[in-house]
Parts: C-alpha cells; structure tokens; sequence
C-alpha cells in the first residue's frame, strides 16, 4: 500500500502501526485525538507547519521497510 496526503491519520496509523514513530519524529502528536479519525495526512501536516513531502516519503519508507522485514520472516 502507497500512503498519499488525502489517507485519514487513523487509517494509517491503524493499519501500519509501524508509521506512529514517524509521525512523532516530524512532530505530529495528535493521532490519538478526535481529528485523526477523519483529517487527511496533508491537513494535519500543515496544520503543524509540516513538510508534507518529506512526511510522506518517511511514511512510506516505513511502510517499506516494515513489508521487507514480513518478506524475510516469512522466508524462514
């Protein structure tokens, strides 16, 4: 799954808990308040003075990187 701006922060986080690390390290604390169920990744990352961009790539390399490590796990 490729993250995109528009996905909802809870989605994301709930489905790959691996992100909720990335979104501390950019400064993004609220995934656990009532707005996280419904604003988008982008909305959220402006409303804090966020590089969207930069936000996104790291999401998706952790997504990535999280994918990769089930490959091998599941190889054993």
């Amino acid at each position: 799954m490729v993250i995109t701006k528009d996905m909802p922060l809870g989605q994301v986080v709930m489905e790959h808990p691996e992100t909720i690390e990335v979104f501390f390290r950019h400064g993004l604390f609220c995934l656990g308040c009532a707005a996280a169920s419904f604003e988008t990744i982008e909305q959220g990352a402006l409303a804090h003075g966020l590089d969207v961009e930069k936000l996104i790539a790291d999401l998706n390399e952790a997504v990535a990187g999280a994918a990769a490590g089930e490959a091998e796990g599941s190889d054993r």
